[in-house]
């Protein structure tokens, strides 16, 4: 996990807190800091640059998000104008960087959690086609379920139903 710099631990420290309360407007039982797009908090004197990676290129809450790192930094004492928030597109935002924590919430909510680490830390088996994840349903947990369609509410999320409950839900795909 990455951390704030070790200048000025105590103020990176509380603007780091501050920056982690911010929730993904998409998805908002979750905090950035739970989905790992919170990178880098950097304090210089009066100044602040909080870094973030969008879990896609083109995700459309990321200004929201950037609006809401920029008030909830301001409430430790920076001035708007002296905060920074840099989106970094490299390294890539994978779901290996969601917390455990993060999965659970997702779990509560309802929306099935990525089931794999995007970064296979092994041998890989390879076959024919795209392998098919074993998605749980969130609400029984029944491993008895299909895809309806590859993308859901956002395009992170695909669309799955439980072929035991009948209930539909969203699986945060793996990334």
């Amino acid at each position: 996990m990455v951390t704030a710099d070790s200048t000025a631990p105590d103020t990176q420290t509380q603007v780091w807190a501050a920056a982690a309360t911010v929730t993904d407007p998409e998805i908002p039982v979750l905090t950035i800091a739970d989905l790992g797009i919170l990178r880098k908090v950097a304090v210089d004197g009066d100044s602040v640059t909080v870094t973030i990676t969008p879990t896609y290129s083109g995700c459309p809450a990321m200004s929201q998000i950037t609006a809401d790192v920029t008030d909830a930094v301001a409430r430790t004492g920076f001035d708007h104008s002296r905060i920074r928030v840099e989106t970094v597109l490299s390294p890539a935002w994978t779901t290996d960087w969601m917390t455990e924590e993060g999965k659970r919430k997702l779990t509560e909510y309802g929306i099935a959690p990525p089931t794999h680490r995007s970064t296979p830390t092994g041998p890989v088996s390879l076959q024919l086609g795209l392998p098919r994840p074993d998605v749980p349903c969130p609400r029984c947990q029944s491993h008895n379920t299909r895809e309806l369609t590859r993308f859901a509410s956002t395009s992170c999320k695909a669309l799955y139903v439980c072929n035991d409950c009948h209930e539909p839900f969203d699986y945060f795909k793996v990334h």
